[in-house]
């Protein structure tokens, strides 16, 4: 791929692995070549003709962050959102790589969709990407098949799916777990109780189901039953589980350090919803699994800080406003945030909640270790330049116009948040400036040392 240009970018506070620091970066042929903690007069430096140089001076340089957790709804459902779209949203805010999630249409299920998946990115996406093959109850055969260096990892469904990707069989799922060269992330609610919770409410309320008795619905019982299976599962064979999208505070009992294969991922929307914002927001915060209590949302920002939870995700799942406004279960689920999920967790930085270097280590660095990413989500000599540089002092509306996902709207429409994405760098080249967008895509697919 040809690198229009090279970059300079000087005293910028470099946050990176624990720290923070003033330095210079240089940035070559897509790569970070150096970092300089103590400011080289600038002669003393070879720079190649095609070099820009920025002005970092009282803002901060972080990774760019990993989003391990999107669906952008190409093939199949690209009246909602694309992989050129939602891709451009993600790099709006600092987002330069996904792993997007195999229930389209059709469902990624097999090799030969995930490579059509795979050709399909190519020129489309400004982020990196990879894509998760969806487990069935007969695909077994495929996954094993899997080319693990290019796929992120097998997307299996414990409950809460459609179509062929809701793995039910208990053989099925014992042969799924003793997969040991991929990581398995997995969405937990147990769908019998599910279905017996929707039948009572249906009885009582018909078809107008209040969007507030969501989460009794997609209840605490139904998410701990099926992740606590999931965990029995992990820890007896050893298998390298994400638990995806965590909700509540009896769920986080069953990550245990003992066994460092298991790791769990929270949402953002998890971390600044709660079921008083369902009078407010109504359909527009259904989510699968559903946003639950305060006390729930407090736990998981606790164990995010303490490391219990590893990674921060966004479930961008975008649906178009006609579609949410509906009645209870012709609704879907699923809330857009991708752009504003590194901001928002800025905003927590901001009211001394949460250290910046926290966040980088959740949404950065935390990601690349997981899933083993070749040479991504560190500011490192060597590595690829995937580089956000962060305003502090400027503020971010969030509104129809600033909004860059097809959908055009957002549960958090009207927020000011605290900060601004001023530059988002995709493999060593300037993509976002400023509320512009300045290349085609360029986003390159991700490898792995699975």
């Amino acid at each position: 791929m040809k690198i229009l240009n090279n970059y300079f970018i000087y005293n910028a506070f470099v946050v990176n692995e624990g720290k923070i620091f003033s330095a210079d970066v240089l940035v070559q042929q897509g790569k970070i070549v150096r970092i300089m903690k103590k400011n080289l007069p600038i002669e003393d430096l070879f720079f190649e003709e095609n070099t820009i140089f920025i002005d970092a001076t009282n803002k901060y340089l972080l990774p760019g962050v990993i989003d391990a957790h999107v669906h952008f709804r190409e093939p199949g459902l690209t009246h909602k959102g694309d992989m050129f779209s939602e891709s451009r949203a993600a790099v709006a805010g600092g987002v330069t790589s996904v792993m997007d999630m195999p229930n389209t249409i059709p469902q990624t299920t097999t090799n030969e969709l995930l490579n059509e998946k795979f050709n399909l990115a190519k020129g489309k996406m400004f982020t990196n990407y990879s894509f998760y093959l969806g487990a069935t109850n007969h695909n077994l055969e495929q996954i094993q098949q899997i080319d693990t260096s290019r796929v992120c990892g097998v997307k299996l469904f414990m409950g809460s799916s459609t179509g062929d990707m809701l793995v039910s069989d208990n053989e099925t799922l014992q042969r799924l777990f003793q997969i040991q060269n991929l990581p398995i992330s997995v969405h937990c609610e147990d769908e019998t109780i599910i279905t017996h919770n929707s039948q009572k409410f249906k009885e009582e309320y018909g078809e107008n189901i209040p969007i507030e008795k969501h989460p009794e619905i997609r209840s605490e019982e139904a998410c701990f039953t099926s992740t606590q299976k999931a965990v029995l599962l992990a820890q007896r064979y050893g298998t390298k589980l994400h638990i995806l999208h965590l909700s509540t505070d009896r769920e986080l009992t069953l990550l245990l350090k003992q066994y460092p294969n298991i790791t769990a991922e929270v949402c953002v929307s998890y971390l600044f919803l709660d079921e008083n914002d369902y009078a407010f927001l109504g359909t527009k915060m259904k989510s699968n699994p559903a946003v639950k209590k305060t006390s729930d949302k407090d736990a998981l920002f606790d164990a995010l800080l303490e490391g219990k939870i590893s990674t921060i995700g966004s479930d961008h799942a975008p649906h178009i406003l006609d579609e949410k406004e509906n009645t209870y279960f012709k609704s879907p689920s699923g809330i857009p945030v991708v752009q504003h999920s590194l901001l928002l967790m800025l905003e927590l930085y901001k009211e001394n909640k949460i250290k910046l270097q926290t966040i980088v280590e959740r949404m950065c660095h935390a990601p690349a270790r997981i899933f083993v990413i070749e040479q991504r989500g560190f500011i490192k000599e060597g590595y690829f330049a995937d580089l956000v540089l962060v305003n502090m002092e400027q503020e971010t509306e969030i509104n129809e116009n600033t909004i860059k996902y097809k959908c055009k709207w957002s549960p958090f429409e009207g927020k000011k948040l605290p900060a601004c994405i001023e530059k988002t760098f995709v493999n060593g080249e300037l993509v976002y400036d400023n509320e512009k967008f300045l290349t085609k895509p360029n986003g390159q697919e991700l490898r792995f040392n699975h």
